[in-house]
């Protein structure tokens, strides 16, 4: 059986991204795919595959279980690098599999100690350090217990890296924060160098600072959102181009979401469309029934303001959107009829929808909208 709707994902387009990003970073620094968030919405299951095949070796992901979902992806042995959650009753998964982690407090340090007396394996870790953002990392007081039991435990333990995170660098009004994270994480690499903590590589730099902060990169940058064609905002955009000659975007968007017209049919003038009085015809008026909706991930704030393409033309989204259909006016496609493509992002003939406009319009960024996109839309590659 066929879902409502298809998502495309283009292995070119994904190939192009990431040779950009290379050329961005050099030979000497490791790219980390992130692919959490079911991969900002292009399916985790569809793109680690593609990304294997075209020799990425680094995954990161969120959760434990997003991360079997990229192991059983795989078909070699890539790293898979957890940022965030785990359950208590995963970590043995997690060592006994040598899926590297983050220790972002002190408890999960002494956890880990008994998954590597229990799997009778090393943990493979990242010392994740807070400096500045306030969410997750050991803070000072807690690195110091961290300390003590990697200290005693150093058998039970690899310590791969140490991070941090940095708080908004795709906007230049988090510059002053941004620069005092990267002193501190310094400050604290050295102390725990002192403490005779080293690890193999530091990192800091996701897409914004990769971008925005060159010497963030360090041995590794964590990309997401820019290998799927996005910017992780105008912000970066803007700086990436202001010295360069050629001011056009350099990456490609590899998501194409697209649909089929369910119905056609037309409406007389001073006729209400849809539920209540949301949209009322103020003409004769042709419309189509797509079977897409709030559910699919199509927003209900692009009700009366949503656009896609249709025999390549920009329409109408009218009235409400609908938890499983949208109405749209193509009173000029005399030609349309049942079974059209209809194209809600992406390119149809000369024409295109970006992820962007559509945010615009709902006021959503591009990554909630994107990770919106429900697991249920079958995901499909193409050149």
């Amino acid at each position: 059986m066929h879902s409502t709707s298809t998502i495309q994902l283009s292995k070119s387009a994904l190939m192009h991204n990431l040779r950009f990003i290379q050329s961005l970073i050099g030979d000497g620094v490791i790219f980390s795919s992130v692919v959490k968030g079911n991969a900002y919405g292009h399916g985790i299951e569809k793109i680690v595959p593609i990304l294997e095949s075209c020799q990425v070796t680094s995954f990161a992901v969120f959760s434990s279980y997003e991360a079997v979902r990229v192991k059983n992806a795989l078909k070699g042995n890539q790293t898979i690098i957890i940022f965030g959650y785990i359950p208590d009753e995963d970590l043995n998964w997690v060592v006994e599999n040598e899926i590297e982690c983050y220790i972002s407090d002190s408890q999960r340090a002494a956890k880990l100690v008994n998954a590597s007396i229990e799997t009778n394996k090393k943990a493979i870790v990242h010392i994740d350090l807070e400096t500045g953002m306030n969410r997750t990392g050991l803070n000072q007081y807690d690195l110091q217990k961290a300390i003590s039991v990697l200290k005693q435990n150093k058998e039970n333990f690899h310590i791969r890296g140490i991070c941090t995170h940095f708080a908004g660098a795709e906007s230049i009004s988090n510059h002053v924060r941004v620069q005092n994270q990267f002193a501190l994480f310094k400050e604290l690499v050295a102390y725990l160098g002192s403490e005779g903590i080293v690890p193999d590589i530091l990192h800091a730099a996701s897409s914004a600072a990769a971008i925005t902060y060159p010497e963030t990169r360090l041995d590794m940058v964590r990309i997401g959102i820019l290998q799927y064609g996005f910017w992780p905002s105008q912000e970066t955009f803007i700086h990436y181009i202001h010295d360069k000659s050629n001011k056009q975007d350099p990456l490609r968007r590899i998501l194409r979401w697209k649909s089929k017209t369910m119905d056609v049919k037309t409406v007389k003038q001073g006729e209400f469309i849809g539920y209540g009085n949301f949209f009322q015809a103020n003409k004769d008026m042709k419309i189509a029934i797509i079977p897409i909706g709030y559910y699919d991930g199509y927003s209900r704030s692009l009700s009366n303001q949503g656009k896609v393409l249709i025999n390549n033309q920009r329409v109408s989204v009218i009235g409400m959107v609908n938890m499983n259909m949208i109405i749209c006016d193509i009173t000029k496609l005399p030609n349309a009829d049942i079974g059209d493509e209809v194209v809600m992002i992406g390119k149809q003939g000369k024409n295109e929808l970006s992820v962007a406009s559509f945010s615009e319009l709902s006021n959503l960024v591009n990554y909630e909208l994107l990770t919106r996109l429900p697991h249920t839309i079958n995901r499909i590659q193409i050149k």
